[in-house]
């Protein structure tokens, strides 16, 4: 993974966010050059850092999306079944071969309200995965960056501090 890629892409938008307020006549973000500054972060521990959190959390997010998937499926099922149902509907003759229909209708259609529950429950806990996994990636970068500003005023302080000769006259 390269600092073109993702981070890049989560730290534009995060400092798009945060610029927005305070845009000069051209459009610029004072917080437009942070993208350089993550250039002085050591691409071997962002790598690692991106690397960890992704195999943190992409087998939920792969297991969410097969449950997804698999939901989807049962989902057209469902609606075919239920197709297939009303159509039966059309042909029936009798009270009791209608009212009996009726309620596996019903029945089906309870099942797809629970699927639909529980796909609904699945995106958001995805979302909210997401959502936490930027959220860490964002403060470990920051964290960084402040670490690396602090070694750069300790230096700088070193060298203020360093005992200079006196000019002899």
């Amino acid at each position: 993974m390269s600092l073109g890629g993702p981070l890049d892409a989560e730290a534009g938008a995060a400092a798009g966010a945060a610029g927005d307020l305070t845009l000069d006549s051209n459009n610029h973000s004072p917080d437009e050059g942070l993208i350089e500054d993550f250039a002085i972060v050591d691409e071997k521990a962002v790598e690692h850092l991106a690397e960890g959190l992704i195999s943190h959390y992409l087998p939920d997010l792969q297991r969410s999306k097969l449950a997804l998937k698999e939901l989807t499926q049962n989902q057209e099922v469902l609606l075919e079944t239920l197709q297939q149902e009303i159509s039966k509907f059309k042909e029936c003759n009798s009270v009791l071969d209608i009212n009996m229909l009726f309620s596996e209708a019903k029945y089906y259609h309870n099942k797809l309200v629970n699927v639909r529950k529980e796909m609904m429950m699945l995106h958001d806990k995805t979302s909210k995965l997401k959502k936490r996994a930027l959220r860490l990636q964002q403060k470990r970068q920051k964290e960084e960056l402040e670490r690396e500003q602090q070694r750069e005023k300790e230096l700088e302080r070193e060298k203020q501090l360093t005992a200079k000769p006196a000019k002899r006259t």
